[in-house]
């Protein structure tokens, strides 16, 4: 029986509910490997750029000073949030399989060659196209993983993704310590494989990509439903042959009218007016987490080298125990987000978040912790804290029309990354400068306070879409009402 049916520049089908009602399967296993490698690619280069940096100020290589070093963070950052903007809003117009194939070839085009880089300039350029290519990915990728995961799992599956950004950290600084080892490489050639590391990864994902289709709900509303019903019988066949069974029949009809792009004004009324309040609540929980990450990150190495007196050598030591609260928080937490439900776990999360910060930031500033016990605590908090971070990302690129995913993604993206690259950097590098014991507790509470911020705005705008359909969430801009 036909599942797609034309009338005028309409199209009726049931393609969304015949995804949604999959059970899991190598199929889908494949395309979460093969996209969502993404946020540990992420966490591979900013873990690598922090960790060569010492390397990179010695005459034999860049011979780069602190003040280019830190500005040439600043321009990954700026890199990403530029490329998030541009290759987001492309993704809706161009499709998501041509854009995630196009940011991966940028990522490692441009991290091998940062590589070969010469002096500080061509560095910087460099990291700005890598940067471009990782915020390109998280428009690309975000909007393609949901658009084909079961909704059943879409949450599970989402929070687990996003927590290998602290497994690419932890790659990215076990090998740095394998390349700047004494005696393996000549001192100006370590820090280049260690940029090629990247390159290698991707070139590896690439290929797996190859075989990821098109989103079928974006060709849908591109005028080629043909495709769309052939990619979903291929993946209605893969998974009926996995599990050995007949698949259940899909329940719900959508109807959406072809068009071969979405207006720039009919994004903004949908952005600015018809989706207000979610936009406000998209903004509030990505700038929120990130200013808490960087409450604890950016005074990371201070606490550990001035309190507990930690060797400098042994600071990347205790990233381990760290990447660890952060990596497993999503994977032990992230199915409550679809049974417990979304909005109870997100609020959940990120007030319980604040609270465990300023619980801790109240012994730091007694006195009270030992280098273990406030490992223990950040452990514990960020534990939590990973979880609520994800589910930022989960948010947004569920809760707007099918039409506008990508950019809305990059938005907000985009958001909490400057705030966390340019606003964050600013108020704790004042903190850690006056290297008050008083001054950065309150610099803790004062991203507690905002963690809880972004819970209670969840509490108030958050939208229950645990076990829901994209199109039951969001209604597409294009269907017919």
């Amino acid at each position: 029986m036909a599942t797609v049916k034309r009338e005028d520049e309409f199209v009726t089908t049931d393609i969304p509910a015949r995804l949604d009602r999959l059970p899991w399967s190598r199929w889908h296993t494949t395309v979460v490997i093969a996209l969502g490698i993404t946020w540990l690619l992420d966490g591979l280069e900013g873990t690598l750029a922090g960790s060569l940096a010492g390397i990179l100020k010695l005459p034999v290589t860049l011979g780069m000073t602190d003040a280019q070093i830190g500005l040439s963070s600043t321009i990954y950052l700026l890199g990403a949030v530029v490329g998030a903007v541009g290759f987001g809003y492309a993704t809706d117009r161009l499709g998501r399989k041509r854009l995630f194939s196009l940011t991966l070839i940028l990522y490692l085009s441009a991290t091998a060659a940062t590589a070969f880089s010469w002096n500080f300039a061509s560095f910087s350029f460099f990291r700005a196209l890598t940067g471009a290519g990782i915020g390109g990915e998280y428009a690309a990728i975000n909007s393609a993983v949901d658009e084909l995961i079961p909704a059943g799992v879409r949450g599970h599956v989402d929070l687990i993704i996003n927590s290998t950004f602290w497994l690419g950290a932890a790659l990215g600084s076990g090998a740095s310590l394998v390349v700047l080892k004494d005696g393996l490489f000549p001192v100006d050639m370590g820090w280049r494989f260690a940029f090629g590391i990247g390159a290698c990864v991707g070139l590896g994902i690439l290929f797996m990509r190859h075989h990821v289709p098109e989103s079928p709900r974006w060709l849908l509303i591109h005028g080629r439903a043909g495709e769309a019903e052939q990619i979903v019988s291929e993946i209605e066949s893969k998974v009926s042959q996995h599990h050995k069974l007949k698949l259940a029949r899909p329940h719900g009809t959508l109807e959406l009218r072809t068009e071969s792009h979405t207006p720039l004004s009919a994004i903004w009324q949908a952005m600015a007016h018809q989706h207000r309040r979610r936009s406000v609540l998209g903004f509030s929980l990505m700038v929120t987490q990130a200013f808490f990450y960087n409450a604890v990150l950016f005074t990371y190495g201070l606490v550990l080298l001035r309190y507990y007196r930690v060797p400098a050598a042994q600071l990347g030591l205790y990233l381990v125990p760290l990447a660890i609260g952060n990596l497993f928080g999503p994977i032990l937490m992230g199915r409550l987000f679809d049974t417990v439900g979304r909005k109870k776990m997100i609020a959940g999360t990120y007030i319980l978040s604040g609270l465990l910060l300023a619980l801790a930031s109240w012994f730091f500033l007694q006195n009270q912790l030992t280098v273990a016990t406030q490992t223990i605590a950040w452990m514990i908090v960020f534990f939590v804290a990973s979880s609520a971070a994800s589910s930022a990302y989960l948010t947004v690129s569920e809760i707007f029309p099918l039409e506008i995913r990508g950019l809305a993604i990059a938005v907000f993206y985009a958001s909490g990354t400057f705030a966390g690259g340019v606003f964050g950097p600013a108020l704790y590098g004042y903190i850690v400068g006056t290297g008050s014991r008083v001054f950065l507790f309150w610099g803790y509470i004062a991203g507690a306070a905002l963690m809880v911020v972004g819970g209670l705005t969840e509490v108030w705008l958050g939208v229950n879409a645990e076990r829901k359909s994209l199109e039951s969430i969001s209604a597409p801009l294009s269907s017919r009402t």
